[in-house]
């Protein structure tokens, strides 16, 4: 860990944070005004100059120094998506095919689609079947 300078005004800043932890319980919420003089050394010396030494949650101080205490939220999703389509709605065909072996066995197939199956390979792959 490298050597870190410390200004005067951060000891001071120390002691005050020092005696507020020894009289108040833990977990409690610093006071506004402390807080308030660690985004100004912070400003200066940096975050984490002022953070680790003052034993301060780094990035609660880093969003104070950019001007920011809330912490970030995530940004609110969208509830309504218009999907924009074709000016003409897509043409649908239907399909009718029928199959038939000489030893007798029938296929019949009705398709919906708006483009066509290829009735080749299937007219193919049923005869292979046939076989």
């Amino acid at each position: 860990m490298a050597n870190i300078t410390v200004a005067d005004s951060i000891p001071q800043l120390q002691a005050q944070l020092e005696e507020f932890r020894t009289t108040h319980p833990r977990r409690t919420k610093l006071p506004e005004s402390l807080w308030q003089s660690a985004v100004k050394l912070a400003r200066r010396h940096g975050v984490y100059a002022v953070a680790h030494p003052l034993r301060l949650d780094y990035s609660k101080l880093k969003r104070q120094v950019n001007g920011s205490s809330a912490p970030r939220r995530r940004k609110a999703q969208a509830r309504f998506v218009e999907l924009m389509g074709a000016a003409a709605p897509a043409r649908v065909d239907e399909y009718t095919i029928e199959f038939e072996s000489l030893r007798g066995p029938k296929m019949r197939i009705h398709w919906t689609a708006s483009r066509p199956l290829d009735w080749g390979a299937l007219l193919r792959a049923w005869r292979r079947v046939q076989r």
